[in-house]
């Protein structure tokens, strides 16, 4: 179990987490934006450039987001036909979701206050990212409790209790 700290989101989760994952990323965030992975020199590419780089070894993403995604984000991923239609990536909306988890391969997770954006994981300058804090983890019945609860809600279990079913939007699954 490792604490987590403002910028340590970005080199634990997204350098050494996501973009090393082999079989699966599960994502809950209540916010999506268009987070940018710097590259070399001062090139940056979208988080879902590296996805769909992902997506094509065979790496399946699940992305379950409590708000509509930024317009940013929406473009980028219109661009992205493969990732889109590829196989392998999802995303679902569930206004309720708040929760913030990140899950790796079935094997390491995140459990915190960071929402996939730049500010959120430390991926902005000094001055533009937010104070976040969270628990990675790598213990085997923690990853299971975690991976049980954002398999609920994505499954729609939680649907017919939620209070709010009847204003989601249509079709839920993105």
């Amino acid at each position: 179990m490792r604490f987590v700290t403002d910028a340590e989101h970005y080199s634990v989760l997204i350098e050494n987490g996501m973009l090393k994952a082999r079989e699966r990323i599960w994502i809950a965030t209540a916010t999506v934006k268009d987070l940018h992975v710097p590259g070399a020199g001062r090139h940056s590419l979208p988080l879902l450039h590296h996805m769909e780089k992902l997506q094509r070894k065979g790496v399946s993403i699940r992305l379950l987001h409590g708000g509509k995604p930024s317009s940013p984000f929406l473009k980028t991923l219109r661009g992205l036909t493969e990732l889109r239609k590829g196989g392998g990536f999802e995303m679902l909306f569930c206004q309720r979701n708040h929760s913030k988890m990140i899950l790796l391969d079935g094997a390491a997770g995140y459990i915190g206050s960071a929402n996939l954006t730049g500010a959120g994981m430390g991926a902005r300058s000094l001055r533009k990212r937010n104070f976040e804090t969270g628990i990675y983890v790598v213990e085997p019945e923690l990853i299971r409790s975690m991976e049980n609860y954002f398999d609920r809600i994505w499954m729609g279990e939680q649907c017919e209790t939620c209070g709010i079913r009847g204003i989601c939007p249509e079709p839920v699954i993105c």
